[in-house]
C-alpha cells in the first residue's frame, strides 16, 4: 500500500482521537517505526493490521471507522488538494458523480504509483445513481460513502447515500439527489490557485 494512504489513516487517527491512540495502534499492530512515510510502499498487511488495531481499540464497526476516514479526507484542511482534484469533476454533484470513473487516471497523473480504486457510476435517472467500486483492500465502499457525503455538502446538494452491498466483485453504493441547490455550496473556481 502506498505510504500516502497509510499516512492519511495515521493522520485521521491522530487528529481525531489523539497521538496516544495512534501510539496504541502502533503497539498493537507491532509497527517497528513511529510514523508512516508518505512516499514509501508498505505491505498491505501493515495497513490491515493498523486498521484492525484501530477498530478494536476504538470499539468502532469497520464501516463506521472507514466512513469517518472518507469524510475526514474531504473536510480536513491539509487534504484540500484532494477535494480540489475531485471538484474538477464537474460543476454539479451529478456531473461530479458521473466523472468518478475518470478518478483513477486523474489520481495517477498526480501520483503515478498510488493504488486508486476502480469506480463505475451508473445513472438510473437524473437524480439516482449507482456506484460500484473495487480496490486492493476491502472497505472502499464506506470510505467513498463518507467522502461523497462530504462532497454533496461541498456542492450544497441535498442527497442520501447508502451502502448497497457487494455484487461479488465490487462494493456498491446508492445515491439519491433530492435538491442540487439545497444550500450554498463552497465556491470553486477552475483557474484559482488555493492560498
Amino acid at each position: 500500500m502506498h505510504g500516502m494512504i497509510n499516512r492519511a489513516f495515521q493522520g485521521f487517527l491522530v487528529d481525531t482521537y489523539g497521538r496516544e491512540v495512534w501510539d496504541e495502534v502502533r503497539s498493537v499492530a507491532q509497527l517497528r517505526f513511529v510514523d508512516f512515510e508518505a512516499m514509501l510502499q508498505y505491505d498491505d498487511r501493515l495497513t490491515l493490521s493498523c486498521f484492525d488495531a484501530a477498530r478494536t481499540l476504538l470499539h468502532k464497526h469497520p464501516n463506521v471507522l472507514l466512513e469517518d476516514l472518507g469524510t475526514f479526507l474531504i473536510t480536513h484542511p491539509p487534504y484540500a488538494p484532494l477535494k480540489r482534484l475531485l471538484r474538477f469533476g464537474g460543476s454539479t454533484l451529478s456531473d461530479f458523480l458521473l466523472s468518478l470513473d475518470e478518478l483513477p487516471e486523474r489520481g495517477r497523473m498526480a501520483m503515478p504509483n498510488i493504488e486508486m480504486p476502480e469506480i463505475e457510476v451508473f445513472a438510473v435517472d437524473e437524480r439516482t445513481f449507482q456506484l460500484k467500486a473495487r480496490w486492493v483492500l476491502p472497505g472502499i465502499g464506506p470510505i467513498l460513502l463518507g467522502a461523497l457525503r462530504a462532497m454533496a455538502d461541498d456542492y450544497g446538494a441535498l442527497a442520501t447515500l447508502s451502502l448497497d452491498g457487494f455484487d461479488g466483485k465490487k462494493e456498491c453504493l446508492h445515491i439519491d439527489i433530492f435538491d442540487t441547490a439545497h444550500s450554498k455550496g463552497n465556491a470553486f473556481v477552475l483557474g484559482e490557485v488555493p492560498a
